[in-house]
């Protein structure tokens, strides 16, 4: 791996890092481009993720690479705020380098800036073993990596046959609702929230990684836990590069249903309260509390936006902020469009006993899930198996 790389100068596969799999909206980064509740038709349960604009339900999967450049207007405009295109002109400095796990692996941090004068910067943690002999999946968390609490966990993964890689998402926000720091003036017309600026950081650590040939650019599992784990399926939706989505304990804004919530749960009201967390968010989801019957999606659409590829939502049975029964309720309604896709097992689901962390158990499932669907091991455990199975979900619609 160069301790130097400049992707405006680099060749084939360098440059193939600067295709996104996702389209920036060309709708207004306002209110005028979005309708208000009071303009929007209440919806009976959850809406429809196969109902496109035009009024036409999608028939084949061309209609349907359609109707998920829709539904990433939708979620963009109304939930979580526009991203910027891509920056150019990426450049990876290493900055330090150590070797770990008795001469096996080497953990190097390096920094990742983009810009003309590469004012946008990140700090990347990835650990890599000393010895291989061809590409490896990768798993990356959505967090810093380097510490030494992590480091058995970082021993696992690459003793599991992964690479495991990482980064400071507060290098681009803080996680408050000072719009001065960050990545923020330099984007001022966006109304991006915070959630879309850390999933935006991790799509520029995929244009890192995707770049190295100690990676199999085709299996990359992006992961996170609480605020981080909503990040990754909003990074894991919109950009197709990532194989395997893996949100832990999510809740609102994440894998829990804004529209289906048991009480002591996280609601769109609370969440988006001022003194919270209204600002990761686009600024006038809060319109929508007491009007959650008008919000044109729910998380279903998110989650049905990874399809074909891969979806592991893991959380805990005591996590009752984190929305279990509703968490249980998107996944079986985003199944429908990975059973159109043709690929029902790509959608799973894993809960355990215990509260709000990601633990043991939840590395256990990602790893077995990933080992299987990457490397091609048997699953030691059923990811169909949901925690509420007398609990109806009643959709007023079905896969075409």
């Amino acid at each position: 791996m160069p301790k130097n790389l400049s992707l405006h100068k680099a060749g084939g596969r360098c440059l193939a890092a600067l295709i996104l799999t996702f389209t920036l909206t060309t709708h207004s980064f306002g209110k005028d481009g979005r309708l208000s509740p009071e303009e929007l038709p209440p919806i009976q349960g959850l809406p429809d993720p196969f109902l496109m604009e035009s009024g036409k339900r999608v028939q084949s999967v061309e209609d349907w690479n359609q109707r998920r450049e829709e539904i990433k207007d939708l979620l963009l405009d109304y939930e979580y705020g526009h991203m910027p295109p891509l920056p150019g002109n990426m450049r990876a400095e290493e900055t330090e380098s150590m070797d770990l796990f008795g001469g096996k692996a080497t953990l190097k941090r390096i920094l990742l800036s983009f810009g003309e004068n590469q004012e946008i910067q990140m700090n990347v943690g990835i650990y890599l073993p000393k010895e291989q002999s061809e590409p490896r999946p990768v798993i990356f968390l959505n967090d810093m990596v380097w510490y030494e609490h992590l480091r058995p966990l970082a021993e696992r993964i690459l003793d599991e046959g992964f690479i495991f890689a990482g980064f400071d998402r507060h290098d681009l926000d803080r996680d408050d609702k000072d719009r001065s720091d960050g990545v923020h003036p330099l984007y001022p017309d966006y109304d991006w929230g915070t959630l879309a600026v850390w999933a935006w950081g991790c799509m520029r650590v995929v244009d890192y990684l995707v770049t190295l040939d100690e990676v199999d650019s085709s299996k990359i599992a992006l992961t996170g836990h609480s605020r981080a784990g909503k990040v990754a399926l909003l990074a894991g939706g919109m950009d197709d590069r990532i194989a395997m989505v893996v949100p832990n304990g999510s809740g609102a804004g994440g894998a829990g249903s804004f529209k289906i919530e048991e009480k002591g749960v996280e609601t769109l009201e609370l969440i988006t309260q001022s003194e919270r967390f209204q600002y990761w968010f686009q600024k006038d989801l809060r319109d929508f509390v007491g009007h959650e019957d008008r919000l044109p999606f729910d998380q279903h659409f998110l989650k049905a936006l990874v399809a074909p590829r891969l979806l592991l939502s893991t959380d805990a049975l005591g996590d009752q902020w984190a929305n279990p029964l509703g968490t249980q309720q998107t996944y079986r309604a985003a199944q429908p469009v990975f059973d159109f896709l043709g690929v029902p097992d790509h959608n799973a689901i894993h809960f355990r006993e215990g509260g709000h962390d990601m633990l043991k158990p939840d590395w256990d499932a990602l790893l077995d899930f990933a080992g299987h669907h990457f490397l091609g091991r048997p699953l030691g455990e059923d990811y169909k198996e949901v925690p509420f199975p007398d609990v109806p979900l009643e959709l007023n619609w079905k896969r075409p």
